[in-house]
């Protein structure tokens, strides 16, 4: 088994910065890729960013390309996802994710097999 534990989350202006951290337990982290998804009010759990075992690649949905940065300590068994010019629309709870299966980074949630609580990121106008 496996827990994941999201923090960073908060309320923020357009144009400002959060730095969301996701620390896992349990199993073995550096064998697996890692995910970060949100939902928002009313919308289905959407992809926003992954990267695999090793760090050595990435994949991001285009809404967040150029803005958001996955990133992964293996040693902390932590991932973090950095978050810049933020805009009104990426309000959402955000989620980080594990897969045990060998998926094209990318994927979409039915693919991730644990789950943290979620952290809330609220950007005002």
């Amino acid at each position: 088994q496996v827990q994941l534990v999201e923090s960073g989350g908060g309320l923020v202006q357009a144009g400002g910065s959060l730095r969301l951290s996701c620390a896992a337990s349990g199993r073995t982290f550096s064998n697996y890729n890692m995910g970060w998804f949100r939902q928002a009010p009313g919308k289905e759990r959407e992809f926003v960013a992954a990267i695999n075992w090793s760090g050595g690649t990435t994949s991001y949905a285009d809404s967040v390309k150029g803005r958001f940065t996955i990133s992964r300590d293996n040693a902390k068994k932590t991932v973090y996802l950095q978050m810049n010019s933020l805009k009104p629309e990426d309000t959402a709870v955000y989620y980080c994710a594990l897969t045990p299966r060998p998926v094209r980074l990318g994927s979409g949630p039915r693919y991730y097999d644990y789950w943290g609580q979620g952290t809330q990121v609220t950007v005002s106008s």
